[in-house]
């Protein structure tokens, strides 16, 4: 059960009109009052023929009347509005439940409190099966204002307890995190202007996209202009940006002004001062091992990095820090599948860019990000963007592979942490994901396939694999794509490596229970750890020689030596005696 808070104004006949009339877009069916703050006498123009819609706006408008006749300004925006809607799959819903729903409703609200004599005034109006209107004045029967700061958290936490009572269809609690939902308004408004998605929902897109090509502030306002993004932005007195607010083209109010959306409304996470927080990453000083063997690749490198984010989400019993961490490295992963959707191919390109969209809600939570301890996979999504080459198909399985175990430990870590809105967008990410991940592996299974090692050589392989991972020995082997593998082993062993401890990390790596097909898992995984050379133990024991030869040879250089000691002379012996 889903209630919609909106505040309407001053216009109390207006609302009712719409409320009692036919329908724009949906059609009203017998509209009449099924529950309100005083049954006995109020005026129901779709139960009396007598009745008239200016009768009951005088009627809930009267406090207000009062309260404005004894002060001097004015009150014009005491009309609260609140449709309530049932699942589709819920069951019909009798006009006294419907009632009784609207009664908790008003008084999870603040508008009538259980036992508040002089409460605001209000009525319930059904006028189809799924759901109700809530109209109320607010204005108390004593002339005060109701406290409804928060309300709409305490109308959520009320419809879940409804959900529960009435056997309604449950939906997940709410923490504060998620987007405003369009209202009819605007969707009807965006139908009506030929638009695929309402202003505020296409703002968001365009803000997200943009993420990955910048690295400042400045730089985002400007790629937003650039893309056709109107904005409004705030500057302190030194000429910084302390926040702005985003407008799409032809998005005009009733008196054709454009019509700007602060960028913290559009979504939580896209105020200017998080938005600064994110971008602002610094480049991790690398250890010279790393640099030689750092991939030739942005989609290598991507690869590298979400197996560090492996690593922070794993635990999902770390404390405060690593929570922070966790959030930052999950914000992150969003960024990366924003850029490497829009670096796509062109039949891969659709499912990632759903996979993106579906993931902006796991991508923030309660949890303060460390924004910072995930510089690492930040800088591999930037890195992807400004490639000026597309990934080879091995390449490109291994990253969408990575990215699938990525978003299955996000979806885990939300879940510990009781997320659970996070924890399922999560997973619709997922899928769009794993039928990337299927579709970008297609092609190189087939390849393997066609040069797969002869019969001898992969019953030796077959050894590895039970000595290695027995506990999944028997599905790898019996997997389709173990030819496949079994080829990626050869070419790793004809490299230089050894399949047994190939297989050893990557099991480590990536574990292989929920794995739909542990061969195809694996392949990726092999073949991007293989592709670096195989260390070479006498070289880099000989370096270290060296390395400490020079050391210690340079530390003797910067210790002083001592001064020798010189004998005294005749005349200083016998000063001393």
């Amino acid at each position: 059960m889903i209630a919609a808070i909106k505040r309407s104004g001053s216009k109390t006949r207006g609302l009712l009109a719409y409320l009692y009339g036919p329908g724009t877009h949906d059609e009203h069916f017998d509209p009449h009052i099924v529950a309100g703050f005083a049954m006995l006498g109020m005026p129901d123009p779709g139960r009396d023929e007598t009745a008239t819609l200016t009768e009951l706006a005088r009627h809930l408008d009267e406090p207000v009347r009062l309260r404005n006749s004894e002060f001097g300004k004015p009150v014009t925006d005491h009309v609260w509005h609140c449709p309530v809607r049932a699942a589709p799959e819920d069951r019909h819903l009798s006009d006294a439940e419907w009632g009784e729903i609207a009664q908790r409703i008003v008084a999870a609200a603040g508008i009538a409190p259980v036992g508040d004599d002089l409460a605001c005034r209000w009525i319930a109006v059904r006028h189809a099966d799924d759901h109700i209107h809530i109209l109320a004045t607010t204005v108390r029967e004593d002339g005060r204002r109701p406290k409804l700061h928060d309300s709409g958290i305490r109308v959520g936490d009320a419809c879940r307890e409804i959900e529960k009572d009435y056997g309604l269809r449950r939906l997940k609690k709410g923490d504060r995190t998620g987007t405003r939902r369009p209202t009819q308004a605007e969707m009807h408004k965006a139908e009506r202007l030929g638009w695929e998605q309402p202003a505020q929902e296409w703002l968001e897109d365009r803000i997200r996209a943009a993420i990955p090509h910048v690295t400042d502030t400045e730089e985002l306002l400007t790629y937003l202009e650039a893309d056709g993004v109107l904005l409004q932005v705030k500057r302190g007195p030194s000429g910084d940006p302390l926040g702005y607010a985003a407008g799409r083209p032809g998005d005009l109010n009733g008196k054709q002004e454009q019509i700007f959306h602060p960028g913290g409304r559009i979504s939580p996470d896209l105020s200017l001062p998080k938005l600064k927080k994110r971008l602002e990453t610094a480049t991790p000083e690398e250890h010279p091992t790393a640099r030689r063997n750092r991939p030739t690749t942005p989609w290598h490198q991507a690869t590298n990095a979400l197996d560090t984010l492996h690593t922070e989400l794993a635990d999902t019993s770390a404390g405060d820090d690593g929570d922070a961490r966790a959030q930052a490295h999950i914000a992150a992963l969003g960024e990366m599948i924003e850029a490497t959707a829009q670096r796509m191919p062109t039949d891969l390109r659709v499912e990632l860019q759903a996979a993106a969209k579906a993931f902006a809600r796991a991508q923030r939570s309660q949890i303060r990000a460390e924004d910072r301890a995930a510089d690492a996979v930040r800088i591999a999504a930037r890195d992807i963007i400004n490639t000026a080459t597309g990934p080879d198909g091995s390449a490109l399985a291994a990253l969408l592979s990575a990215m699938v175990w990525a978003t299955i430990l996000a979806s885990r870590w939300h879940e510990a942490k009781q997320h659970a809105h996070q924890a399922d967008a999560a997973l619709s990410a997922l899928q769009h994901l794993q039928a990337a991940a299927d579709r970008a592996l297609t092609p190189v299974l087939t390849e393997l396939q066609h040069r797969q090692p002869k019969e001898q050589i992969r019953r030796t392989l077959a050894s590895d694999v039970r000595s290695a991972v027995p506990d999944h020995a028997q599905r790898i082997l019996t997997d389709p794509a173990w030819p496949a593998l079994a080829t990626v082993l050869a070419d790793a062993e004809a490299g230089g490596h050894t399949p047994h401890h190939l297989f050893k990390e990557a099991a480590a790596q990536r574990e292989l229970d929920t794995a739909r097909q542990p061969a195809r898992v694996l392949i990726t995984r092999i073949q991007h750890t293989a592709r670096n050379p195989v260390p070479n133990r006498r070289a880099e024991a000989a370096r270290r020689r060296t390395t400490m030869a020079a050391d210690i040879n340079s530390w003797q250089v910067q210790v002083p030596q001592p001064i020798a000691a010189t004998p005294p002379t005749s005349q200083q012996h016998r000063q001393r005696r």
